[in-house]
């Protein structure tokens, strides 16, 4: 998410959502609707494994995965290169899209509610600067940092961007306003993308490396980026999913949370801490996808309805299937070859983005 679009976002609108204050939508009713996103979800996955040029079939792909369990003998027909085709390669990429589109949708709906701002997504607080010249630095040094090199600083590139962001809003009162801490993330990001630049300056010859990686892609080397992220990953998705009432509370405003008894700048920290290493712990592997944290929890709002309660975990389902179907369309659309899978969220998330905005504004 550039600059530009990320000083729209810091007028901060009270979602009008608050479990309670507005009659439940009729229709699958919550239980209905989680197994309709798991259905979706489903077809997603299903449909990332089977595309592609290897000729596999989806019984083929089913019989091999039941074949795996244990004390199950089944004999799919595959060979050993289409078993290694579909065990090393197209599994281990569809589950990498599912856990960043999960991550980044659920941290889109989380820092929206935290700071009641509806177009925030997960790079508001200058995750995507920070992550972005860790992983500019890594690149422009080759080898010298090892094979790991990339997704580590990228990873400590957020974190610390995330750092500077609270440690600036801190000086002028961030911890008890939102809006502040958001304008003190869009200075932090400038910052961080100007030294990024600067750096880029002096390796000019790894330049498309890092514009690939900024692009952001889903290639894995196996399911080494996988076990790499999947405790990050589990420790935010259980934080955020245990304050998912709470978040509710802080809906109505930060005076009237309090009144209910609840610490709101330590639960806001700690949610943003919690969506924040969710966050930086995929783009340390996916590089810099936008508009998942804008384009899926707003989905989820105008289908489902506005409570924390189910926005959390259909916006985590849906937003799984929403990056493995654009990364299924990144990988067909100029095949042989494959386009950054950002490119393809930013060609659905960008228009998305702006009427997301227009509506917001006939709305205040």
């Amino acid at each position: 998410m550039s600059t530009a679009d990320t000083t729209q976002a810091t007028r901060v609108e009270p979602i009008p959502a608050v479990a309670g204050t507005q009659p439940r939508r009729r229709g699958l009713g919550r239980h209905g609707s989680w197994v309709l996103a798991g259905v979706v979800l489903g077809v997603a996955v299903l449909v990332g494994v089977v595309t592609g040029p290897a000729g596999l079939t989806p019984g083929a792909i089913l019989t091999e995965l039941a074949g795996s369990l244990p004390g199950v003998n089944l004999d799919s027909g595959l060979s050993a290169t289409q078993q290694a085709i579909l065990l090393q390669i197209r599994l281990p990429r569809v589950v990498l899209g599912v856990l960043v589109g999960a991550t980044l949708a659920v941290a889109g709906a989380t820092y929206q509610g935290v700071f009641r701002n509806p177009l925030a997504d997960p790079y508001l607080l200058g995750v995507s600067a920070g992550a972005g010249l860790g992983a500019t630095i890594a690149l422009t040094q080759g080898g010298s940092i090892g094979a790991f090199g990339v997704p580590l600083l990228a990873f400590a590139g957020g974190l610390a961007a995330v750092a500077a962001t609270y440690a600036l809003g801190a000086t002028v009162g961030g911890h008890r306003s939102a809006t502040v801490i958001v304008l003190a993330g869009v200075a932090v990001a400038a910052f961080f993308s100007a030294i990024q630049t600067f750096v880029q300056q002096f390796f000019d010859d790894s330049l498309q490396a890092v514009y690939s990686w900024m692009l952001g892609r889903l290639s894995t080397n196996g399911w080494s980026d996988i076990v790499m992220i999947l405790p990050y990953v589990a420790l935010s998705w259980a934080v955020v999913l245990l304050h998912r009432r709470t978040l509710d509370v802080l809906a109505v405003g930060d005076v009237e949370a309090a009144s209910l008894g609840v610490d709101v700048p330590r639960v806001r920290l700690l949610l943003v801490l919690a969506a924040t290493l969710g966050t930086t712990a995929v783009v340390a592997v996916s590089g810099l996808i936008g508009f998942v944290g804008i384009v899926v929890p707003h989905a989820v709002r105008l289908v489902f309805g506005t409570s924390h309660r189910a926005l959390l975990p259909l916006s985590m389902l849906l937003g799984a299937a929403f990056l493995v179907l654009t990364d299924t369309a990144a990988r067909m659309v100029v095949a042989p070859a494959e386009l950054p899978i950002g490119v393809v969220t930013a060609l659905v998330g960008a228009p998305f983005f702006l009427v997301v905005l227009r509506r917001n504004r006939a709305i205040s």
